[in-house]
């Protein structure tokens, strides 16, 4: 069995196989109400029935002001617990667990989504936008200034994270992921490059961390004991002065002690940075928040190969693998990833209704 398909325990879960789909935005809600739509359902669902273990829900937003694009998901509502719901319940018609990623966009919300050809940069209040919040009032680059967020303000986010996760496990998920990277609120008061205060969320690390523990901890306070929670950590913001690996572990060590049973590991978001990019370029930040906080880690960031995902495993820098690009071009990828590491199409998580197209006939196992 190759380890890529593997069970794993977390709590009183255990995911099918350790190929997991990334949190990805699909800025998809036409009627910019957070509701998911049957996009979503079919996006979700398309990968729950490619074998994916893990199905992880785009950045969804804990509150309106929250949301990155007004096309964004949301979960701060009943009307929007009730369409994930439909959503939920399929993913486990396909033997798969399913996960929400709840998020605040801080400073990089009001903006538009950026298809192709279509408008970039923040949307103004006049078509649709709102005023941005964050730490201290630096604008990410390009963007509108945000208005500095009041400690009771702090409190309000706080308490949106928890009814959000109140609300996804009345909706039947079966994981929690709080999004504290690529930028977004969380990132931007744990960064000095983005948080200027002088009060007890600023200055100190300490301090600049206090937000994502308080969430953690509302978090978990709501969610059933049994339910793993995950934390998506930027573990470097790649410029001088900024977040830094040696402040991943130690924030990592911190949210074990506080419930958070793994740390999906991604980078950058932050700050306009020369990132080198490439194949597997942030896989050793996982390995090492993995081997000196000891805490479980998903890697993700351009693993495309199967062989270079169970390389991955096999090398014990991360416990699991988490697929963005590589599922959207192909939301089938764990299928064809079993024959190729070898695996007969019974021992690989294909619905009933596709075996007849199954990989063993096309492909010899490398």
């Amino acid at each position: 069995m190759a380890l890529l398909f593997e069970p794993l325990t977390l709590r009183d879960l255990t995911l099918n196989n350790r190929v997991w789909l990334a949190p990805m935005c699909q800025y998809s809600v036409i009627a910019e109400d957070g509701v998911p739509t049957d996009w979503h359902l079919v996006h979700l669902g398309a990968r729950a029935q490619g074998g994916f273990g893990l199905i992880i829900t785009e950045a969804t937003a804990v509150t309106s002001e929250g949301r990155i694009s007004p096309q964004d998901t949301g979960i701060w509502n009943d009307a929007q617990r009730d369409a994930w719901t439909r959503i939920v319940d399929f993913v486990h018609t396909q033997d798969a667990a399913i996960g929400i990623q709840l998020a605040h966009a801080g400073r990089k919300g009001s903006t538009y989504r950026g298809f192709p050809g279509e408008a970039t940069g923040s949307v103004p209040a006049e078509t649709g936008g709102w005023t941005t919040v964050g730490p201290s009032t630096e604008a990410f680059a390009g963007f509108t200034e945000p208005q500095a967020m009041s400690t009771d303000a702090v409190a309000e986010v706080v308490a949106a994270f928890a009814d959000a996760a109140r609300r996804a496990d009345e909706a039947g998920f079966d994981v929690v992921e709080i999004h504290g990277a690529h930028g977004y609120l969380v990132h931007q008061f744990l960064s000095p490059l983005s948080n200027a205060r002088t009060d007890g969320y600023g200055g100190s690390f300490e301090n600049r961390t206090r937000l994502l523990i308080e969430i953690v901890d509302a978090v978990r306070a709501v969610w059933p004991v049994g339910k793993p929670v995950l934390v998506r950590l930027s573990a470097t913001d790649w410029t001088e002065g900024g977040w830094t690996l040696a402040d991943s572990v130690a924030l990592s060590t911190l949210l074990k002690d506080h419930g958070v049973d793994l740390v999906d590991t991604s980078t950058g978001g932050n700050v306009l940075a020369d990132i080198p990019v490439g194949p597997g370029y942030q896989v050793p930040f996982a390995a090492a928040i993995r081997a000196e906080a000891a805490i479980p880690t998903g890697a993700v960031g351009l693993i495309s190969s199967p062989q270079q995902a169970e390389d991955v495993l096999a090398t014990g820098q991360a416990d699991v693998v988490l697929l963005a690009r590589a599922a959207l071009r192909e939301p089938a990828w764990p299928l064809r990833a079993a024959a190729e590491l070898g695996l007969t199409w019974r021992d690989a998580p294909y619905p009933a209704a596709y075996t007849r197209g199954k990989w063993d006939d096309v492909l010899t196992p490398a």
